[in-house]
C-alpha cells in the first residue's frame, strides 16, 4: 500500500489544503495529514481544534488519517514506516523555503522522498495567514474554507461582510 504524509500546521485548514488531499489521493493509496505541534507559532486554533476540524472536512474519506506530530518530520515518517512527504506549491516564492526543506530532510534521512504538487489554479491565492488576516478583520472567508472553518472562524470574529 503506498502511503505519504501530507505534514502542515493547518492554522486554519483551507480549500487549498482540502483539494491538495484530494488530489494526492490520486497518486497515493492512503494519506496521512500530520498535524504539527509548533510551539514557536502564534496559533489561532489549538492543535486538538485544528484536528477536530480537518477530520470534520475529511469525514467522507476513509483513505485518510488525521494525526499530529511535533519534532522532526523524518523521524515521524520513519516511526510511521512512511517513505513520501506530499507538499503543495501556490507559488514561486514557496518553492525555495520547500526546496530547502526536501533538500535537509534528504540529508536527514536519505530515503525519504518529496513530492511536491502544484496547488489547484482556484486555490493557489489562499493561504492559511491570509484567511486568519481577513477574518480577524471581519471579512467573509466562506468561499477560502470548508464549512466546518467557515463556521468556527464566524464564531470566532463574526461575519461583517456575509
Amino acid at each position: 500500500m503506498r502511503c505519504a504524509i501530507y505534514p502542515g500546521s493547518f492554522d486554519p485548514v483551507t480549500n487549498g489544503h482540502i483539494n491538495l488531499v484530494h488530489r494526492g489521493l490520486a497518486m497515493f493509496d492512503s494519506l496521512i495529514v500530520a498535524v504539527a505541534r509548533n510551539s514557536k507559532k502564534d496559533a489561532l486554533f489549538e492543535l486538538d481544534e485544528r484536528v477536530e476540524l480537518l477530520r470534520q472536512c475529511l469525514a467522507d474519506e476513509p483513505r485518510v488519517e488525521v494525526d499530529t506530530f511535533e519534532g522532526l518530520l523524518v523521524d515521524y515518517a520513519r516511526r510511521r514506516g512512511v517513505g513520501v512527504l506530499l507538499r503543495g506549491l501556490r507559488a514561486v516564492s514557496d518553492f525555495e523555503y520547500e526546496f530547502q526543506m526536501a533538500n535537509i530532510n534528504r540529508k536527514l534521512s536519505p530515503d525519504l522522498d518529496t513530492i511536491f504538487m502544484m496547488t489547484s489554479e482556484d486555490h493557489f491565492y489562499i493561504s492559511s495567514n491570509m484567511v486568519r488576516e481577513v477574518a480577524r478583520l471581519g471579512g467573509s472567508v466562506k468561499a477560502l474554507v470548508p464549512p466546518p472553518v467557515n463556521a468556527r472562524l464566524n464564531a470566532m470574529f463574526g461575519d461583517k461582510k456575509g
